[in-house]
């Protein structure tokens, strides 16, 4: 029978390129599995973190088994972005994608006697056949997910096809409340003794079903009658367990959950489950924590899927790449529509092996995911237009999903736009649903755009579904005032965006889907803004998990079917003016609200309730009743409000857009632009004009105004910027920037003489 043993102990690890050793190197550090040597400065704010290859070393005794000709594999749950696996001083695997599970086949290289000596080389360094090229988030290096030691009779379950279970389940409803099992399975070195026998088990552990079949022809179709279906409220799970058998003794086991439902999506309904049209509103998700980067236990994925269903959510776009099988099996249990993806985000390179290396890691995550029921989405991209589009870009995008089709029919293909994507591009229409990510009333435009822009593509192209996967803004729970504006990274601010588009999407169920960026903040090692270094702070939650943020409480009072009450502005503790405005979010239909015990008012009606009321001097007691739910905060009235709670850069950054014309000169900024022979233009790339430090000097003022982050070579942004315009960052923020702002910087570009 199989064996499963754990390595997560006692590795050797070295924080440089020491070369691969001959033995076990006991004076390397000892660490445990899950591990990355980027969990503090993958976001810890200095502007940089470690990206090269590190070596983990670990002996083990070689598995014993009862039967001749056993064989034993490794299994590497993941390593970031790139490694090679030694074994005993041999090369036995080399893998590209930091994302998914690989195994090798390590038996000829084992002692039969004695220990052995197990290494592995990671590399997180950019390679231009891997992906992710570049992206908003920090790319973790190491062994962050852990490794196993497999032993396995000769005969066994395939454990060589991309990773997967060997192992394939298809359930299918019937319409006299039926389901049809479609199994089939992958086995090696069987011969006519062989069988392998199917056994199907319903949530209370009956055996529903079961059939055998040869070895050689293990395809079959087994029915379940009064099948108990898989839904968001009732995430039903049967057991499937396969068994390769030779006459009377069971040689290997697999088990694998299902789930029975149907879906589809319509442009003018939304989403539909089990016959149930259902709008997804929900959340995307990084994979990483405080001071432990990507480097999570079962325990801590569980912790953060159980956070995002008290919000109330039904779906999670898994971002942007393969996650823990860990995680894909807490949404099964919990009752999560799953986006799931690959790292093929906002530039596309050009090298034949890269898109060689999408293709092997969409076949892992298929093969790898294909039993989890709460997938029902395989995404093809993010953003990928930030850097530009070709022929070949779209060619790709065909390919992909024909891929996605072969490997998947039972599923639907998505993709995940840029905002500035154009409404007529090429893109469009190539996988069975799409999605944009827009942040207008953050980085362009303002947020009462939002409803606008989606009216209008959804009446210019009704026949394509329309989903909305990113949109949200920085909150930073420091910041606070009466007057929340956009760019000030007030919790107060994010709340109000996040209050308008929560009745966007309610009054819109015909968008299939909607993931709000992002559930927790996240590493993003390149990032400096809002006086917070290291980090992509528009999560609803910290980073750390210890503090959900109003804005949390704006969906749950949209979404949770629990009784809620939250009153807002707890952080925001001490307070000038002769009154302040009380907001209190609850999904019950009447909000009563006491200061120091007397009511100070009661309202009806929706999720967002507004009180204005005048605080006593010193400290004062707000409470909210909200039918058998009550929340209360504690805050002080005071003269002069702390200088912390505004970023000093809000003010400046509001002068120096004030200043910003003033360079320009006399130039009638409404006139068209020109763009002279061997002088420097908006239309030039962000690589070409770092040739020249004055014309970097300008464009680099430039975007700090209009995006109020700092942009330069060798931070991680730059991969991500460099094959971009002036022209196409000023047109993807929008509305941000004054008129004018693109032809006051043209006319200083064109000044500089290109050398």
């Amino acid at each position: 029978m199989r064996n499963v043993i754990g390595l997560n102990e006692d590795w050797r690890f070295v924080r440089e390129d020491a070369g691969l050793p001959e033995e076990l190197p006991l004076e390397w550090p000892v660490v445990s599995l899950p591990h990355t040597w980027n969990a503090v400065d993958g976001h810890d704010g200095k502007g940089n973190y470690y990206r090269g290859k590190c070596w983990y070393a670990k002996s083990f005794q070689t598995p014993k088994q009862p039967l001749p000709g056993g064989r034993v594999y490794v299994e590497i749950l993941a390593a970031g972005q790139q490694a090679t696996v030694y074994v005993n001083g041999t090369e036995v695997t080399y893998h590209e994608g930091g994302y998914s599970i690989f195994r090798a086949d390590i038996t000829d290289q084992c002692k039969e006697d004695g220990d052995n000596l197990l290494v592995v080389a990671c590399n997180n360094e950019n390679k231009s056949s891997v992906y992710p090229q570049a992206a908003d988030f920090t790319f973790y290096g190491g062994l962050y997910r852990g490794v196993n030691l497999i032993s396995v009779p000769d005969a066994h379950f395939d454990l060589g096809y991309y990773g997967g279970p060997g192992l394939q389940v298809t359930p299918k409803p019937c319409e006299d409340g039926g389901a049809v099992f479609e199994l089939v399975s992958w086995v090696k070195n069987t011969d006519e003794n062989f069988t392998v026998q199917y056994f199907i088990y319903d949530d209370k552990g009956n055996e529903v079903a079961s059939a055998v079949r040869p070895a050689d022809q293990t395809k079959v179709t087994v029915y379940v009658p009064d099948a108990n279906k898989w839904d968001i409220d009732n995430p039903c799970l049967y057991t499937v367990t396969a068994l390769l058998q030779r006459r009377n003794e069971v040689y290997d086991e697999v088990i694998v959950r299902a789930g029975v439902r149907s879906f589809s999506c319509d442009p003018e309904k939304g989403f539909c489950i089990n016959g149930e049209w259902t709008p997804l509103r929900g959340v995307s998700r990084h994979q990483d924590q405080l001071y432990k980067g990507n480097a999570l236990t079962r325990l801590d994925h569980y912790r953060d899927a159980c956070i995002i269903k008290e919000l109330g959510a039904n779906t999670i776009r898994l971002a942007h790449y393969q996650h823990s099988q860990d995680f894909y099996d807490a949404c099964d249990d919990l009752g999560f529509i799953v986006w799931a993806e690959i790292p093929f985000i906002s530039v596309m390179n050009q090298d034949p092996a890269a898109h060689q290396n999408c293709i092997s890691q969409m076949k892992e995550l298929i093969i790898q995911n294909y039993n989890h029921p709460s997938i029902c989405f395989w995404g093809v991209s993010n953003e990928i237009l930030i850097g530009g589009i070709s022929e070949q870009l779209v060619e790709n995008h065909k390919e992909l999903n024909a891929l996605c089709k072969e490997l998947d029919p039972t599923r639907l293909t998505t993709i995940a736009h840029v905002s500035m994507t154009p409404l007529d591009s090429p893109v469009h229409g190539i996988t069975d649903v799409e999605s944009y990510n827009h942040y207008f009333g953050w980085y362009g435009g303002k947020m009462e755009d939002n409803g606008p822009w989606l009216d209008h593509f959804h009446e210019t192209y009704p026949q394509i579904c329309l989903g909305l996967s990113e949109y949200g803004c920085e909150g930073i729970v420091t910041y606070h005032g009466p007057n929340p504006a956009c760019k000030d990274y007030s919790e107060e601010y994010q709340a109000l965006y996040h209050e308008h588009m929560a009745k966007v999407l309610d009054e819109r169920p015909w968008i299939w889907s909607s993931h709000v960026w992002n559930m927790f903040d996240f590493g993003c090692a390149a990032r400096n803004e809002g006086g917070v270094s290291g980090r992509n702070n528009k999560g609803l939650m910290t980073i750390d998990r210890a503090t959900r943020k109003d804005s949390y409480y704006v969906y749950q009072a949209y979404w949770s079917k629990e009784p809620m009450v939250h009153v807002c502005g707890r952080r925001y503790a001490q307070r000038a003016g002769e009154t302040t405005q009380i907001k209190v979010y609850s999904n019950q239909p009447q909000v009563e609200l006491y200061l120091n015990g007397k009511l100070v008012g009661t309202q009806s009606g929706g999720r967002v309730f507004a009180f204005e009321t005048a605080l006593e001097d010193g400290f004062n007691i707000v409470t909210a009743v909200a039918g058998d739910v009550k929340d209360s905060i504690t805050l002080e009235k005071v003269e002069k409000e702390p200088a912390i709670y505004v970023l000093p850069e809000v003010n400046e950054r509001a002068e120096g857009v004030a200043n910003w014309f003033k360079l320009a000169g006399d130039l009638d900024l409404k006139a068209p632009m020109e763009f002279p022979e061997g002088k420097y233009s908006v239309k030039d790339t962000m690589e070409e004009i770092s040739k020249c430090q004055e014309a970097m000097d300008v464009v680099v003022k430039a975007v700090k105004l209009a995006t109020n982050m700092l942009i330069s070579p060798g931070l991680g942004m730059w991969d991500m910027l460099k094959s971009s315009t002036p022209e196409r960052m000023c047109n993807m923020a929008g509305g941000t920037m004054p008129e004018g702002f693109l032809e006051s910087l043209n006319a200083q570009l064109i000044k500089i003489d290109k050398k």
